[in-house]
């Protein structure tokens, strides 16, 4: 039937996976994508957004979080031209470009997008998971899902033959790991000292590690 990705959204400090989007890398698809992260972060702009080189992501932060901005008209006739969207101040976006050789990546370089090199240099002076922009940790837990999901795994028979089963298994996945697993490099302090907790626990969306018989028995749809 073709291929279909996984589009996350994914918060590097506290391994919590915001927004997943299945389906082909259109345009169509990142719209999704961005416009769910925006509503689950009610609106907030992020310190920082990295991402590899798709092109579709540009175009759709800009659309997301862009702001509508007059343009002079050219002399005193004709009609007066359509406002255009420019990022606003604090949006601050940068990706990675990587250079190949023989199938293995031998370099990578850093592109600023939206922002500026001072205000990069700060978010990184401030970020307590990283000193440089890198897609590390959702590479990683792409290669978690992979390891969880054996759908996912490359080469393989068990690949899906539907694409609503295919879906279903990835959120199983997903909300799996946000809520039942305890990330190794990732703890939380409490009255006791610090304790492992859940991607779901360092976002304050949960305050304790659930069983995966709770997630399986939880109600999401109200009974009538």
């Amino acid at each position: 039937m073709g291929d279909d990705w996984d589009h996350v959204a994914f918060a590097p400090q506290t391994a919590f996976v915001v927004s997943v989007v299945c389906g082909p890398r259109t345009l169509r698809q990142t719209r999704a994508l961005l416009s769910d992260f925006k509503r689950r972060t009610d609106g907030v702009l992020p310190k920082l957004i990295t991402s590899d080189e798709l092109s579709n992501y540009e175009t759709v932060i800009l659309e997301t979080y862009g702001q509508k901005t007059p343009r002079v008209r050219n002399g005193d006739c004709g009609r007066f031209p359509n406002p255009i969207l420019t990022p606003p101040p604090d949006l601050l976006y940068a990706l990675l470009h990587k250079h190949r050789k023989n199938g293995r990546v031998v370099k990578i370089d850093t592109r600023i997008v939206f922002g500026t090199q001072r205000a990069l240099d700060q978010a990184l002076a401030d970020s307590p998971v990283s000193t440089h922009v890198n897609t590390a940790f959702i590479e990683r837990y792409n290669g978690t899902d992979r390891h969880r999901n054996s759908r996912k795994v490359r080469k393989t028979y068990a690949f899906s033959k539907d694409w609503d089963c295919h879906e279903e298994a990835t959120w199983l996945s997903v909300v799996g790991y946000d809520y039942c697993w305890t990330p190794r490099t990732r703890s939380q302090h409490g009255p006791n000292g610090w304790h492992s907790a859940t991607p779901a626990m360092l976002q304050g969306v949960t305050d304790r590690k659930w069983s995966v018989e709770e997630f399986l028995r939880y109600q999401i749809v109200p009974s009538e």
